[in-house]
């Protein structure tokens, strides 16, 4: 005997609908498990056991999401579980396990799928319930699937933002006592009593040197070069700490020759005024730049947020016009801190296109999904081309990955809810089955894709009108 009776599947809803003979099958045929709380029942990608029928004790339902262990539900006896795996031949897209000591009858696939298709009405109600069921789970992963896109996108936001953040406060640190110090100075340079004419020389070349720094930076080697040629002058001249004043100065396009000028007057005199007119000129364009380095960074950090406001068409209503390319270029700043370990993206667009009555951040969505995959596909080395181009009354996009290309044998499957090749716990399967309805569905598109080793290639066709 087995230890379930008839009596005990009569307290399920499901087998009400059943005659007693069908239900003193069910009986005969049932094999008992045994749980312990804390025992697994089944695992998250592992096959399924066929139909299961809890009628003692509590077991929690999880799903793993970017390596955590998520809570879902739970199923409390009596009840039922196991039918989609039986019907889709799918993997166990959760992991059971029990709570309290449970007693668990199964049921054979060959036998579950006999019983369901003898009976129309229990077939209807199993039907019912697989329904509900695929919608919890899909709404759940669905849920998780934002929340992870929009984890990534912050994660990678903040990385964006730290440099250019700290930049400006650096920058505005070190501005402070260089003011202070550089108002010290001029009023030195006040009571020394200068005359207007050398006064001016210096301002001449100070204004000059802001101007190569904001407008004309030396490159690199040219730089070098003046550096070494302004360390050998101010060693000579006399000032100890030469190193920290060649740089600025080369910075603002003095050469030694000009400093010379500027400091004849100067050369025997025994105040601090025989440095001080070099150690301001540098002073000043120390600050010049940090102001600028303060600026760049600002300026970062407004492209940043108003990559992220774009992105998410915070200020737009649900539906407008929109331009692919800028959509396509606000999520690839976001994925920047991903992008520079070693990929390249390559543009192939083409400018003319009109904008597109579209729900843009939807399609961002998909932006995202396709180049988040191509990213994990190159794994942060190769290549990752975008081209545009118009067909007709259509706009075309293509994303080709340098990947390792997508098997053959999976091709036909990466669109359907629920299918990864990633992973457990590091996909959903929900990304592409996702775009695509958006693409197809919202924005009556299509999207396809071709695979081969080296290279995948995604296209998605959007009308410029829906």
């Amino acid at each position: 005997m087995s230890g379930l009776c008839v009596d005990s599947l009569l307290t399920i809803e499901l087998f009400q609908i059943l005659p007693r003979t069908r239900l003193e099958w069910v009986c005969d045929r049932a094999q008992e498990i045994r749980l312990a709380a804390g025992d697994v029942f089944v695992r998250e990608g592992e096959p399924g056991r066929g139909f299961l029928i809890l009628m003692e004790g509590r077991m929690s339902i999880t799903r793993t999401s970017e390596g955590i262990e998520m809570p879902i539900g739970q199923h409390q006896a009596p009840a039922f579980f196991g039918e989609v795996q039986v019907l889709t031949g799918d993997s166990t897209p959760v992991t059971l396990h029990a709570v309290t000591n449970c007693r668990i009858f199964q049921i054979l696939e060959e036998d579950f799928l006999e019983l369901l298709h003898e009976c129309r009405e229990f077939e209807r109600k199993i039907f019912q319930v697989v329904a509900q069921r695929l919608r919890g789970l899909e709404s759940f992963i669905r849920n998780r699937e934002k929340m992870a896109a929009l984890g990534t996108l912050s994660a990678g936001l903040a990385h964006e933002l730290n440099n250019p953040a700290a930049a400006v406060v650096r920058s505005m640190q070190d501005v402070v006592p260089a003011l202070v110090e550089l108002q010290r100075m001029n009023l030195v340079a006040g009571r020394a009593q200068m005359d207007d004419d050398h006064v001016q020389q210096w301002t001449t070349v100070r204004d000059r040197g802001h101007d190569a720094i904001l407008n004309h930076p030396l490159d690199a080697m040219a730089a070098s070069d003046r550096e070494e040629e302004l360390m050998d002058w101010l060693e000579n001249y006399g000032i100890e700490d030469a190193w920290k004043l060649a740089a600025p100065l080369a910075a603002g396009n003095v050469d030694p020759d000009i400093l010379s000028m500027l400091t004849e007057r100067w050369q025997n005199d025994p105040t601090e005024l025989r440095e001080m007119g070099v150690r301001w000129l540098a002073l000043s364009f120390d600050v010049m730049t940090l102001i600028t380095s303060g600026l760049r960074g600002a300026k970062r950090i407004s492209e940043l947020v108003q990559a992220m406001k774009s992105y998410s068409h915070l200020d737009q209503g649900a539906q407008q016009l929109i331009d692919i390319h800028e959509g396509i270029e606000d999520t690839l700043r976001l994925f920047g801190f991903k992008l520079k370990q070693g990929i390249e993206i390559k543009r192939c667009y083409d400018r003319t296109l009109p904008k597109i009555l579209a729900y843009g951040s939807e399609l961002n969505q998909v932006w995202t999904n396709l180049i988040d995959n191509a990213i994990d596909a190159t794994e942060g080395k190769g290549t990752i081309q975008i081209a545009t181009m118009r067909l007709g009354d259509r706009i075309q996009v293509q994303f080709i990955d340098s990947g390792a290309g997508i098997p053959i044998e999976i091709q036909s499957r990466i669109f359907e809810l629920f299918y990864t090749t990633k992973p457990v716990g590091k996909g959903t399967g929900l990304g592409l089955e996702m775009s695509r309805r958006i693409i197809e569905n919202r924005h009556h598109g299509t999207i396809s894709f071709q695979s081969k080793p080296g290279e995948t290639k995604f296209t998605i066709c959007l009308p410029i009108t829906i």
